[in-house]
């Protein structure tokens, strides 16, 4: 058969149902072989946006998305989303066509190093030179893909190559099991943890796998170990749980901090290095549990006492089973700052000031979404008060980006997160920012017919990096930017355009969009005056909010 068949064929093979992506000259005869197969090609209106919704849907199901471009400029386009998937740990094979290698009449023209390019995004990346290599190499790529720690790879088809005929036969996926930890890693993990006086779970983003964090809740529930989260471990146990601690979402004036300060021990689940640290460790100060699918990567603070490398849920689950029964424990400074937490977190959601609030922001979503409703957030300011303040029910229901941190991700994502479950309720936050770099996307979830809502979060500014201009006591300068009408530019789409003018209109009119069909678009006013105060709040302003 033809190579950009065989192709197409090992994408089924793999499981693909979606591709993700835009069409180009050189990669018409896949996309031709696209056209009678199972796959579904959702065509984007920039080739970012398909790279986002490809780490979305891996992301979501632990099976590698797969986004396409043409060369030249289509695969420069992927760059940020190979960035975002590899740091954010996210399965994603992208696919970008090439001028024929073999016999070129074009000279250089439209040709980048594509695959030296994505070399240090990537786990994985290759040219195609023969179609006798279009099996193995597809399979090389889901595997790298998919396999600990999750990444982006990327295949390079040239248009020569996929004309050719070939007799190759696909590769059936390789059985496989992770490996788990041994006896003597377990039973010191044990003995470290029951002869604690304080100890604290800390779970990070390698913790958010099905499994695992079916066996953390376990954990929490017959142990009886505090816990807390950060921002991309955040759901992996229900934080509506009374033991849980909150989000290591600011600086070390939270309570969080408080608690990790008070503990003689943390048991880091699932640690990832691209996140910001959690804590800082000192000498002697608290044993440090390392509990990973792979070994720490150490650096100047973070170096356990002890690491448990193999599956974590199965980690876990003996880790549970040897302390039943076990561990005379205080966690009274424990709950002295989680009534402190509780007490500010509850602050702020009645407010009802106009611009709005960001906790009420926070709290009107929250309250309009059930427990599996699925919050998509792009990057700016308000992703600092979601993350603090939004309860997470279930995990993945708050995709944030810890990691790369890119703008404009939000929107793709929402779209991305809708096709993998479309029964439940998708909302996607956006500065005003980061929605106009993706904003295009909209006649994209149009077109599919999607049911979504976007909030668009305006200040008309870049405002996160305003109030840190304002931190650093540097006058407001380069942060103002213009915006347009977003309901008639909603409209525009083919989607329907709000514009709330109190908090509880907001609260209502969201509520409307997620109970009706179509893609909606509330243009949300947001006052951010209080971000220093109520993002660097500790116990000690706490205390002195409770005597004022």
């Amino acid at each position: 058969m033809k190579a950009s068949d065989l192709f197409v064929k090992a994408l089924e093979a793999e499981g693909v149902r979606y591709v993700f992506g835009l069409p180009g000259e050189e990669n018409l005869d896949l996309l031709e072989s696209m056209r009678s197969s199972s796959l579904r090609l959702v065509v984007t209106r920039h080739e970012q946006a398909a790279g986002f919704m490809a780490a979305t849907w891996g992301r979501l199901t632990g099976r590698a998305g797969v986004s396409l471009a043409t060369l030249g400029p289509g695969a420069t386009n992927l760059v940020t989303p190979a960035a975002y998937a590899q740091l954010g740990a996210m399965p994603m094979v992208m696919l970008t066509g090439q001028k024929p290698i073999k016999v070129s009449k074009q000279a250089h023209f439209q040709i980048v190093d594509v695959v030296g390019m994505m070399r240090p995004l990537t786990k994985l990346t290759r040219t195609l030179v023969s179609s006798e290599h279009v099996p193995s190499a597809v399979r090389e790529a889901f595997r790298r893909a998919e396999e600990e720690r999750p990444g982006a790879t990327h295949l390079e088809l040239p248009e020569d190559v996929a004309r050719e005929t070939t007799e190759a036969p696909l590769l059936a996926p390789s059985a496989w099991r992770r490996p788990v930890a041994d006896e003597g890693s377990i039973a010191q993990a044990v003995e470290t943890i029951a002869s604690a006086r304080r100890p604290l779970l800390m779970i990070g983003a390698g913790a958010n796998r099905k499994l695992t964090s079916e066996m953390l809740r376990v954990l929490v529930d017959r142990v009886g170990i505090p816990f807390s989260s950060t921002q991309m471990g955040k759901g992996v146990v229900d934080e509506s749980h009374p033991l849980w601690m909150g989000t290591a979402a600011l600086t070390d004036g939270d309570f969080v901090h408080r608690a990790i300060e008070a503990s003689d021990c943390i048991i880091n689940v699932g640690h990832d290095v691209i996140e910001k640290p959690p804590f800082v460790m000192r000498d002697n100060k608290r044993a440090v549990v390392h509990l990973n699918f792979s070994s720490a990567e150490v650096d100047p603070v973070y170096f356990p006492k002890l690491e448990v490398t193999g599956d974590i849920a199965n980690a876990v689950w003996r880790i549970t089973q040897g302390l039943e029964g076990r561990g005379n424990w205080d966690f009274a400074p424990f709950e002295k700052a989680r009534a402190g937490l509780e007490t500010q977190l509850q602050r702020g959601f009645a407010d009802d000031r106009f611009p709005i609030y960001p906790a009420r922001l926070v709290a009107e979503v929250r309250r309009a979404l059930p427990d599996d409703g699925i919050v998509c957030l792009d990057n700016g300011m308000y992703k600092l008060w979601f993350a603090r303040y939004y309860r997470t029910r279930k995990p993945n229901t708050l995709l944030l980006d810890n990691a790369l941190a890119t703008m404009g991700a939000g929107l793709p994502s929402a779209i991305a997160a809708k096709l993998v479950h479309p029964r439940r309720k998708v909302v996607a936050v956006a500065g005003d920012g980061g929605f106009m770099m993706n904003s295009q996307e909209l006649e994209t979830a149009v077109r599919l017919g999607l049911d979504l809502t976007v909030i668009v979060v305006r200040d008309d500014g870049y405002g996160m990096i305003r109030w840190k201009q304002g931190e650093m006591g540097l006058p407001d300068y380069g942060m103002t930017l213009g915006n347009p009408d977003f309901v008639r530019y909603a409209e525009a789409y083919g989607a329907k355009g709000h514009r709330p003018t109190s908090a509880s209109e907001f609260g209502a009119t969201l509520a409307r969009c997620l109970d009706s069909g179509g893609v909606h678009v509330i243009d949300l006013p947001i006052d951010y005056s209080d971000n220093t105060r109520a993002l660097g709040v500790g116990e000690k302003e706490e205390e002195a909010h409770h005597v004022g």
